[in-house]
């Protein structure tokens, strides 16, 4: 089990872009398929984009493709998410999340792929 600190939220007009980091300890990283979810008010938790262990694979919720480019740092224990050309749609809590796991270039999209959370950080796009 990792704990999660998410940082980097906060209040960008529509076009602008925001770069969340996510920082574990308690475990090295490179055993964690990472992942980062969002729940907007009234909406269930849902996927935004997952990175694999090796960092090779990569996977986005389709409105977030081309906007959206999730990194990690296995040396800084840390995973980013880089958000351009923002949209009012994009607010919502952003929530890290981990789970350890075997294959080193696997993906996971699901919430309950998902054993660790941060706390989340909110990120707010006016038009």
């Amino acid at each position: 089990q990792v704990q999660l600190v998410e940082s980097g939220g906060g209040v960008v007009q529509a076009g602008g872009s925001l770069r969340l980091s996510c920082v574990a300890s308690g475990g090295a990283l490179n055993s964690y398929v990472m992942g980062w979810f969002r729940q907007a008010p009234g909406k269930e938790r849902e996927f935004v984009a997952t990175i694999s262990r090796s960092a090779q694979f990569q996977e986005y919720e389709d409105s977030v493709k081309g906007r959206f480019t999730v990194t990690r740092d296995n040396g800084k224990n840390t995973v980013y998410l880089l958000m351009n050309d923002l949209k009012p749609e994009d607010t919502a809590i952003y929530y890290c999340s981990a789970k350890e796991f075997m294959l080193v270039h696997a993906t996971l999209r699901q919430v309950d792929h998902y054993d660790d959370w941060g706390q989340g950080t909110q990120v707010t796009v006016s038009s």
